[in-house]
Protein backbone atom coordinates (compact mmCIF):
# COMPACT_ATOMS: atom_id res chain seq x y z
CA UNK A 1 0.00 0.00 0.00
CA UNK A 2 1.77 3.46 -0.97
CA UNK A 3 1.89 6.43 1.58
CA UNK A 4 -0.89 9.17 1.39
CA UNK A 5 1.38 12.13 -0.31
CA UNK A 6 -0.50 14.28 2.53
CA UNK A 7 0.61 12.59 6.28
CA UNK A 8 -1.92 13.07 8.76
CA UNK A 9 -1.63 16.02 11.08
CA UNK A 10 -0.40 15.74 14.20
CA UNK A 11 -3.54 16.29 16.15
CA UNK A 12 -2.14 16.45 19.40
CA UNK A 13 -3.01 19.23 21.76
CA UNK A 14 0.14 21.33 21.93
CA UNK A 15 0.24 23.70 25.44
CA UNK A 16 1.88 27.09 23.64
CA UNK A 17 2.95 27.63 27.62
CA UNK A 18 5.44 25.00 26.39
CA UNK A 19 6.50 26.76 23.31
CA UNK A 20 9.97 28.51 23.42
CA UNK A 21 9.42 31.48 21.08
CA UNK A 22 12.42 33.32 21.90
CA UNK A 23 15.13 34.32 19.13
CA UNK A 24 17.70 31.40 17.93
CA UNK A 25 20.36 33.59 20.45
CA UNK A 26 18.19 32.95 23.62
CA UNK A 27 16.76 30.04 23.25
CA UNK A 28 17.97 26.84 24.47
CA UNK A 29 21.00 24.38 22.78
CA UNK A 30 19.77 20.90 21.53
CA UNK A 31 21.61 18.84 23.23
CA UNK A 32 21.48 16.79 19.77
CA UNK A 33 23.08 19.13 17.93
CA UNK A 34 26.50 21.26 18.55
CA UNK A 35 26.22 24.49 20.01
CA UNK A 36 26.86 26.95 17.46
CA UNK A 37 26.12 29.72 19.81
CA UNK A 38 28.61 32.55 20.02
CA UNK A 39 30.11 32.41 23.66
CA UNK A 40 29.86 34.95 25.87
CA UNK A 41 33.10 37.35 26.24
CA UNK A 42 35.20 36.54 29.42
CA UNK A 43 36.04 38.97 31.56
CA UNK A 44 39.45 40.20 32.12
CA UNK A 45 41.15 39.14 35.16
CA UNK A 46 42.20 42.00 37.06
CA UNK A 47 44.98 41.98 39.50
CA UNK A 48 46.12 43.92 42.20
CA UNK A 49 48.70 46.06 41.89
CA UNK A 50 52.15 44.94 44.08
CA UNK A 51 53.13 48.21 45.39
CA UNK A 52 56.24 46.68 46.79
CA UNK A 53 57.88 46.40 43.67
CA UNK A 54 58.39 49.42 41.10
CA UNK A 55 56.67 49.10 38.08
CA UNK A 56 59.07 49.72 35.30
CA UNK A 57 57.65 50.33 31.66
CA UNK A 58 59.90 50.08 28.92
CA UNK A 59 59.29 52.78 25.78
CA UNK A 60 58.69 51.16 22.55
CA UNK A 61 61.46 51.82 20.13
CA UNK A 62 60.25 54.67 17.57
CA UNK A 63 60.85 53.63 13.87
CA UNK A 64 63.18 55.47 11.82
CA UNK A 65 61.56 58.31 9.25
CA UNK A 66 62.81 57.06 5.91
CA UNK A 67 63.28 60.36 4.02
CA UNK A 68 63.74 60.72 0.16
CA UNK A 69 67.24 62.18 -0.04
CA UNK A 70 67.49 65.62 -1.94
CA UNK A 71 67.72 69.32 -1.40
CA UNK A 72 64.29 70.57 0.32
CA UNK A 73 61.58 72.22 -1.68
CA UNK A 74 62.46 75.75 0.29
CA UNK A 75 65.70 75.81 1.01
CA UNK A 76 66.96 77.89 4.10
CA UNK A 77 69.10 80.70 2.59
CA UNK A 78 72.39 80.84 3.70
CA UNK A 79 73.61 84.49 2.06
CA UNK A 80 74.91 87.58 4.14
CA UNK A 81 71.97 89.64 2.92
CA UNK A 82 71.10 90.56 6.86
CA UNK A 83 74.10 91.60 7.79
CA UNK A 84 75.19 93.48 4.22
CA UNK A 85 76.90 96.18 6.28
CA UNK A 86 79.01 94.24 7.98
CA UNK A 87 80.02 92.20 5.39
CA UNK A 88 80.73 94.78 2.83
CA UNK A 89 83.43 96.53 5.51
CA UNK A 90 85.12 92.81 5.67
CA UNK A 91 85.59 92.34 2.27
CA UNK A 92 85.76 96.47 1.00
CA UNK A 93 85.13 97.88 -2.07
CA UNK A 94 87.75 95.52 -4.24
CA UNK A 95 88.08 92.46 -1.78
CA UNK A 96 89.98 91.81 1.44
CA UNK A 97 93.49 91.33 1.55
CA UNK A 98 93.21 87.87 0.78
CA UNK A 99 91.51 88.43 -2.16
CA UNK A 100 93.79 90.86 -3.50
CA UNK A 101 97.16 89.11 -2.72
CA UNK A 102 96.05 85.30 -3.03
CA UNK A 103 92.10 84.55 -4.67
CA UNK A 104 91.62 86.83 -6.63
CA UNK A 105 95.34 86.76 -8.71
CA UNK A 106 94.95 82.89 -8.74
CA UNK A 107 91.16 83.13 -10.06
CA UNK A 108 92.46 85.03 -13.27
CA UNK A 109 95.31 82.75 -14.30
CA UNK A 110 93.25 79.96 -14.00
CA UNK A 111 90.25 81.34 -15.87
CA UNK A 112 92.51 81.98 -18.85
CA UNK A 113 89.96 85.07 -20.54
CA UNK A 114 89.84 86.23 -23.73
CA UNK A 115 89.14 89.69 -24.60
CA UNK A 116 85.31 89.83 -24.63
CA UNK A 117 84.75 86.67 -22.90
CA UNK A 118 81.47 86.49 -21.27
CA UNK A 119 82.03 85.66 -17.85
CA UNK A 120 79.60 84.67 -14.96
CA UNK A 121 80.37 85.42 -11.22
CA UNK A 122 77.93 83.00 -9.30
CA UNK A 123 77.61 84.57 -5.54
CA UNK A 124 79.08 87.91 -6.67
CA UNK A 125 78.41 89.39 -3.48
CA UNK A 126 79.09 93.51 -3.83
CA UNK A 127 80.75 92.60 -6.97
CA UNK A 128 84.72 92.88 -6.15
CA UNK A 129 85.57 90.30 -8.36
CA UNK A 130 82.94 91.08 -11.42
CA UNK A 131 84.82 94.93 -11.31
CA UNK A 132 88.27 92.81 -11.18
CA UNK A 133 86.90 90.72 -14.62
CA UNK A 134 85.39 94.10 -16.38
CA UNK A 135 88.69 95.33 -16.23
CA UNK A 136 90.34 93.02 -18.23
CA UNK A 137 87.76 93.63 -20.88
CA UNK A 138 85.47 90.45 -19.76
CA UNK A 139 81.60 91.08 -20.44
CA UNK A 140 80.48 90.41 -16.66
CA UNK A 141 77.26 89.30 -15.55
CA UNK A 142 76.98 88.84 -11.70
CA UNK A 143 74.32 87.37 -9.48
CA UNK A 144 73.52 86.64 -6.09
CA UNK A 145 70.67 86.00 -3.50
CA UNK A 146 71.71 89.07 -1.10
CA UNK A 147 69.71 91.89 -2.69
CA UNK A 148 71.20 94.65 -0.44
CA UNK A 149 74.79 93.57 -1.51
CA UNK A 150 73.82 93.72 -5.09
CA UNK A 151 72.46 97.35 -3.99
CA UNK A 152 76.16 98.36 -3.33
CA UNK A 153 77.61 96.22 -6.27
CA UNK A 154 75.50 98.02 -8.88
CA UNK A 155 76.47 101.85 -6.62
CA UNK A 156 79.82 101.35 -7.25
CA UNK A 157 79.52 100.37 -11.00
CA UNK A 158 80.29 100.14 -13.56
CA UNK A 159 77.09 100.05 -15.78
CA UNK A 160 78.26 97.67 -18.04
CA UNK A 161 78.29 94.61 -15.61
CA UNK A 162 74.68 92.91 -15.25
CA UNK A 163 73.47 91.86 -11.84
CA UNK A 164 70.86 90.04 -11.15
CA UNK A 165 69.06 88.37 -8.20
CA UNK A 166 69.22 84.78 -7.77
CA UNK A 167 69.68 81.63 -5.62
CA UNK A 168 73.02 79.64 -6.64
CA UNK A 169 71.31 76.59 -6.52
CA UNK A 170 68.21 77.36 -8.86
CA UNK A 171 70.16 78.86 -12.10
CA UNK A 172 67.54 77.79 -14.61
CA UNK A 173 66.86 81.32 -15.03
CA UNK A 174 70.03 81.91 -17.07
CA UNK A 175 70.04 81.76 -20.83
CA UNK A 176 71.37 78.28 -22.18
CA UNK A 177 75.17 77.85 -23.19
CA UNK A 178 75.29 81.27 -22.82
CA UNK A 179 78.94 81.71 -20.78
CA UNK A 180 82.48 81.23 -21.72
CA UNK A 181 83.19 81.02 -18.21
CA UNK A 182 82.01 81.29 -14.86
CA UNK A 183 83.51 81.62 -11.34
CA UNK A 184 82.33 80.89 -7.87
CA UNK A 185 84.73 82.48 -5.03
CA UNK A 186 84.78 81.82 -1.57
CA UNK A 187 80.87 81.03 -1.62
CA UNK A 188 80.38 77.25 -2.00
CA UNK A 189 81.28 76.75 1.70
CA UNK A 190 78.13 78.68 2.91
CA UNK A 191 75.89 76.48 -0.17
CA UNK A 192 74.03 73.52 1.50
CA UNK A 193 73.64 71.04 -1.73
CA UNK A 194 76.59 70.75 -4.24
CA UNK A 195 74.89 69.53 -7.34
CA UNK A 196 72.30 71.99 -8.08
CA UNK A 197 74.87 74.37 -8.07
CA UNK A 198 77.17 72.72 -10.18
CA UNK A 199 74.53 71.35 -12.64
CA UNK A 200 72.95 75.33 -12.96
CA UNK A 201 76.37 76.75 -14.05
CA UNK A 202 77.35 73.50 -16.66
CA UNK A 203 73.53 74.28 -18.59
CA UNK A 204 74.91 78.15 -18.85
CA UNK A 205 78.03 77.34 -20.09
CA UNK A 206 79.05 76.77 -23.48
CA UNK A 207 80.39 73.74 -24.74
CA UNK A 208 84.38 73.64 -23.14
CA UNK A 209 83.67 76.48 -20.83
CA UNK A 210 85.31 76.81 -17.85
CA UNK A 211 84.35 76.93 -14.24
CA UNK A 212 86.61 78.20 -11.42
CA UNK A 213 86.00 77.65 -8.04
CA UNK A 214 87.81 78.49 -4.64
CA UNK A 215 87.32 77.74 -1.24
CA UNK A 216 88.93 77.59 2.32
CA UNK A 217 90.97 74.19 1.92
CA UNK A 218 88.62 71.55 3.01
CA UNK A 219 91.42 69.58 4.62
CA UNK A 220 93.42 72.23 6.22
CA UNK A 221 90.59 74.40 7.43
CA UNK A 222 87.68 73.29 8.28
CA UNK A 223 85.08 75.25 10.82
CA UNK A 224 85.62 74.35 14.02
CA UNK A 225 87.81 71.47 13.34
CA UNK A 226 91.51 72.67 12.41
CA UNK A 227 94.32 75.06 14.66
CA UNK A 228 97.83 76.24 15.07
CA UNK A 229 99.40 74.21 17.54
CA UNK A 230 103.32 74.39 18.78
CA UNK A 231 106.06 71.64 19.36
CA UNK A 232 108.30 72.59 22.28
CA UNK A 233 110.20 69.75 21.86
CA UNK A 234 111.04 70.13 18.07
CA UNK A 235 110.30 73.58 17.71
CA UNK A 236 107.67 72.84 15.19
CA UNK A 237 104.63 74.33 14.21
CA UNK A 238 102.07 72.52 12.61
CA UNK A 239 98.29 71.85 11.92
CA UNK A 240 96.13 70.07 13.84
CA UNK A 241 92.94 68.35 11.84
CA UNK A 242 90.54 66.84 13.98
CA UNK A 243 87.77 66.18 11.78
CA UNK A 244 87.90 65.94 8.16
CA UNK A 245 86.17 62.92 6.13
CA UNK A 246 82.58 63.14 7.52
CA UNK A 247 80.46 66.32 5.85
CA UNK A 248 78.85 68.59 8.60
CA UNK A 249 77.95 72.01 9.05
CA UNK A 250 78.49 75.02 11.85
CA UNK A 251 77.19 78.34 12.52
CA UNK A 252 79.15 81.40 11.19
CA UNK A 253 78.40 84.08 13.56
CA UNK A 254 78.56 87.49 12.37
CA UNK A 255 80.04 90.56 14.57
CA UNK A 256 83.08 88.78 16.34
CA UNK A 257 82.96 90.47 19.86
CA UNK A 258 79.55 91.73 19.19
CA UNK A 259 77.11 88.84 20.25
CA UNK A 260 74.50 89.89 17.78
CA UNK A 261 73.32 86.55 17.20
CA UNK A 262 73.29 87.05 13.63
CA UNK A 263 74.58 83.99 11.78
CA UNK A 264 75.20 81.92 8.90
CA UNK A 265 76.14 78.11 8.04
CA UNK A 266 79.37 76.97 6.80
CA UNK A 267 78.98 73.42 4.95
CA UNK A 268 82.42 71.36 5.15
CA UNK A 269 83.00 68.43 2.63
CA UNK A 270 85.89 66.17 1.58
CA UNK A 271 87.55 67.05 -1.69
CA UNK A 272 86.25 63.75 -3.25
CA UNK A 273 82.62 65.09 -2.85
CA UNK A 274 83.82 68.42 -4.76
CA UNK A 275 84.69 66.31 -7.19
CA UNK A 276 82.04 63.30 -7.68
CA UNK A 277 79.45 66.74 -7.95
CA UNK A 278 81.47 68.73 -10.57
CA UNK A 279 81.60 65.00 -12.81
CA UNK A 280 77.79 64.50 -12.00
CA UNK A 281 77.06 67.61 -13.23
CA UNK A 282 78.95 67.07 -16.63
CA UNK A 283 82.27 69.32 -15.26
CA UNK A 284 85.47 67.58 -15.60
CA UNK A 285 88.38 68.64 -13.64
CA UNK A 286 91.41 69.54 -15.68
CA UNK A 287 93.50 71.48 -12.82
CA UNK A 288 93.82 71.62 -8.85
CA UNK A 289 95.43 74.36 -7.14
CA UNK A 290 96.32 74.95 -3.32
CA UNK A 291 97.51 78.14 -2.02
CA UNK A 292 98.95 79.08 1.19
CA UNK A 293 98.72 82.20 2.53
CA UNK A 294 100.69 85.19 1.53
CA UNK A 295 101.79 86.57 5.09
CA UNK A 296 104.96 86.57 6.55
CA UNK A 297 106.26 86.95 10.42
CA UNK A 298 109.16 88.83 11.03
CA UNK A 299 110.56 89.01 14.45
CA UNK A 300 109.94 86.61 17.24
CA UNK A 301 111.53 83.52 17.79
CA UNK A 302 108.81 81.42 16.37
CA UNK A 303 108.61 83.58 12.98
CA UNK A 304 110.90 81.09 11.21
CA UNK A 305 108.35 78.52 11.91
CA UNK A 306 105.38 79.93 11.21
CA UNK A 307 106.49 81.39 7.98
CA UNK A 308 107.49 77.55 7.11
CA UNK A 309 104.26 76.22 8.08
CA UNK A 310 102.47 79.16 6.28
CA UNK A 311 104.46 77.50 3.12
CA UNK A 312 103.74 74.25 3.44
CA UNK A 313 99.96 74.30 4.81
CA UNK A 314 97.52 75.66 2.51
CA UNK A 315 94.81 77.99 3.06
CA UNK A 316 92.83 77.98 0.25
CA UNK A 317 91.65 75.45 -2.36
CA UNK A 318 90.99 76.23 -6.49
CA UNK A 319 89.52 73.66 -8.58
CA UNK A 320 88.98 74.36 -12.54
CA UNK A 321 86.34 72.13 -14.41
CA UNK A 322 85.71 72.02 -18.23
CA UNK A 323 82.28 71.35 -19.59
CA UNK A 324 81.34 68.40 -21.39
CA UNK A 325 78.27 67.03 -23.13
CA UNK A 326 77.75 63.73 -21.12
CA UNK A 327 76.45 64.46 -17.46
CA UNK A 328 76.78 61.38 -15.64
CA UNK A 329 73.89 60.26 -13.31
CA UNK A 330 74.67 61.14 -9.49
CA UNK A 331 75.86 57.94 -7.39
Amino acid sequence: MKPHPYPKRDRRKIDPRKLDLRPPEFSKPNPGKPDLRTPEPRKPEVRQPDFRKPVVRTPEPRKPEHRKPGPPKHPRPTDWGKVAEWYDGVVGNEGSEYHREVIFPGVLRMLRLQPSEKVLDVACGQGAFCRLLAEKGASVSGMDAAEPLLKIARERGPATISYGVGDARKLDFLTENHFDAAACILALQNIDHLLPVFAGIARALKPAGRFVMALMHPGFRGPKATSWGWDETTGVQYRRVDRYLLPRKEPIFTHPGKKTGEYTWEFHRPLQNYVRALCGAGLYVDSLEEWPSHKNSDSGPRAPAENQARREIPMFMAIRAVKFGTVLPEV
